[in-house]
C-alpha cells in the first residue's frame, strides 16, 4: 500500500537529518495517513478512504466530504478522488438525493 492520501495525493518527502556536526544522512517525511469512513449525503452510503491528517482537518472545515471535493478543482484531486466527486455531481444533478 502506497503512504499517499486518497483525496489529495500527499505522499513520501525525503531530506536529511543535520546532526550538531552538520553531518547529513538521508530520512523521509511520512505523512500521517488514518483510515477514515466519511458519510456522503449526495450518494446516500459511507465511503471508506486513506487520507492524511492535514487533509481530514480540510474536509471537516468545509463541512463534509460531499462539500470538500465539489469546492476542490479537479487538478488538485486524485483520480480516484475525482472519480468519487464526478458520481457526486451526477447523482446531485440528475436529482436531489
Amino acid at each position: 500500500m502506497a503512504r499517499r492520501c486518497a483525496l489529495t495525493g500527499k505522499e513520501v518527502q525525503f531530506g536529511h537529518n543535520v546532526s550538531h556536526s552538520m553531518r547529513a544522512t538521508n530520512r523521509r517525511f511520512e505523512p500521517n495517513i488514518q483510515k477514515v469512513t466519511f458519510p456522503s449525503a449526495a450518494l446516500g452510503r459511507l465511503v471508506r478512504l486513506r487520507i492524511a491528517a492535514r487533509t481530514l482537518r480540510t474536509v471537516q472545515k468545509k463541512g463534509g466530504l460531499d462539500a470538500f471535493l465539489l469546492g476542490t478543482r479537479d487538478d488538485r484531486l486524485m483520480p480516484g478522488a475525482r472519480k468519487l466527486k464526478h458520481q457526486i455531481q451526477k447523482k446531485l444533478s440528475t436529482g436531489k438525493a
